[in-house]
């Protein structure tokens, strides 16, 4: 289930990748990283993590705004027309393309036109709504702490492909190691075989054979090498450095690990299943603002304005210019109440679509629980087998180191081949491999089962002592 939960943070990095740094830059380490040092400034460089900064920023800000609707609203208008002033008895309903006019019907219509002009404040205030403004800000509020879940996952997610990352460049630089003694080893045969060659105690072949292991042992130290290299180029890609050379100090690493496993937490506690939880909780607040928004609007009002215009009631005129400024002034106060009865069904549908969401969040939940507690108890196993693979590596460095002397032995009296002798050294060179990576192996089943139960810092802490 990690590998699909790194997709969306996989996918930021190739984005930060591939765009121009902007901004403040990264933090550089000057000295080699422990394995919490590297998780911790993954947590101050990883460009994912500061864009879930800033969307939690725009969730406080979502907050603000919804608080907004408890502010009465007040509306200034300062218009000036010039117009005809013929008028009609009759209705017309609302709407907004036909201008109003005011005043009586005249007898004669007239082409001439006059100035009119208005202007007046209105200051409008809900004093009740039945709850819904608070649903509003709840349901702002729940997306805001799902902004700081989801910031809380990509720091786990971030940090967990750090620590994974970091592993397996130690990995890496300890196969280098045995590539290296491998290498040694294999120039030290082929001078021994070459001057049994030149002595005429062992055939040509012999030595064309020791010359070609000697030659592939360099390959593979060049391919290890390469591999190493790689390894601390993806690390430092999670800690916002890529393209920058850094440096590790795994000490801790490659002693003994704990014997304890990490502390078992509440799956509950998650930052996977505290993420899904948000966007359930983000739901509910949803689905508990549309049950109150089919309701009566209330309206307290108040309003100062004035009118002006150059038209008599008699239907002559005013001077040129006279309607120019408002020159009659009214002030009004009211209560009104608006309700759109046949609203319901479609807030009724919004609710429906929005309860099945809700439902399907639930059950997501559901996936996302089983999926973690499946995870512990793989982890738990992995656990389990990589102690038992670290008890056991040393006997078969032991006995391949064994074979590797006798091999040589041999060959010196003359009893045994080139043959036997490159194989002991690939046995030898892979049993130290396998010594090597078994401490690292358990570290990073128990990385794993830490991941899976929500909490890695205590472990992080433990590897960098």
């Amino acid at each position: 289930m990690h590998r699909s939960m790194y997709q969306p943070v996989c996918a930021l990095t190739l984005l930060a990748i591939a765009l121009p740094a902007q901004g403040a830059q990264p933090e550089v380490p000057q000295a080699p990283l422990t394995l919490k040092a590297a998780v911790d400034l993954s947590a101050r460089n990883f460009p994912a993590i500061q864009g879930s900064l800033a969307a939690v920023a725009a969730a406080e800000s979502a907050v603000d705004l919804a608080k907004t609707a408890y502010l009465p609203q007040a509306e200034m208008r300062l218009g000036v027309n010039w117009a005809t002033r013929n008028n009609v008895f009759g209705l017309t309903f609302p709407n907004g393309v036909l201008p109003g006019i005011s005043g009586p019907v005249q007898e004669v219509s007239t082409i001439t036109s006059v100035f009119g002009s208005s202007a007046g404040v209105l200051l409008s205030y809900e004093p009740f709504d039945l709850g819904l403004r608070r649903a509003n800000v709840r349901a702002a509020e729940a997306a805001r702490s799902r902004a700081l879940a989801g910031r809380e996952l990509i720091e786990y997610e971030v940090a967990l492909a750090t620590g994974n990352s970091y592993l397996r460049a130690v990995a890496n630089q300890r196969a280098v190691l045995a590539a290296e003694a491998n290498v040694q080893r294999m120039q030290l045969f082929r001078e021994s075989v070459g001057a049994l060659v030149a002595s005429e105690l062992r055939p040509g072949a012999d030595g064309s054979r020791a010359t070609a292991e000697l030659a592939r042992s360099r390959s593979d130290l060049v391919r290890a090498e390469q591999e190493a290299q790689t390894a601390l180029a993806f690390l430092a890609e999670w800690l916002g450095l890529a393209g920058i050379a850094i440096e590790i100090e795994p000490a801790r690493l490659l002693g003994s690990p704990p014997g304890a496993e990490p502390l078992h937490r509440s799956l509950d506690g998650h930052p996977l299943a505290a993420a899904q939880q948000a966007e359930i909780s983000v739901g509910e607040a949803r689905l508990e603002a549309l049950r109150k928004e089919w309701r009566p609007k209330f309206q307290a009002q108040s309003a100062v304005y004035g009118r002006g215009t150059g038209a008599r009631i008699d239907g002559t005129f005013h001077a040129r210019g006279y309607g120019l400024t408002p020159r009659v002034g009214n002030w009004a106060v009211g209560f009104n109440m608006n309700f759109d009865l046949l609203d319901y069904k479609r807030i009724r549908a919004s609710r429906q679509i929005e309860a099945h969401r809700l439902e399907q969040e639930r059950a997501r939940k559901e996936t996302v629980t089983q999926e973690l507690l499946g995870e512990v108890a793989r982890a738990r196993i992995a656990v389990q087998a990589a102690r038992k693979i670290a008890r056991n590596t040393p006997i078969e460095l032991q006995a391949a180191r064994a074979l590797a002397t006798q091999s040589q032995a041999r060959y010196q009296a003359g009893l045994g081949t080139v043959v036997e002798v490159a194989d002991a050294q690939r046995l030898l060179r892979q049993a130290e491999v396998d010594d090597s990576l078994a401490k690292l192996g358990v570290w990073q089943a128990l990385l794993a089962l830490a991941a899976a139960q929500g909490g890695i810092d205590e472990l992080l802490t433990a590897a960098s002592r």
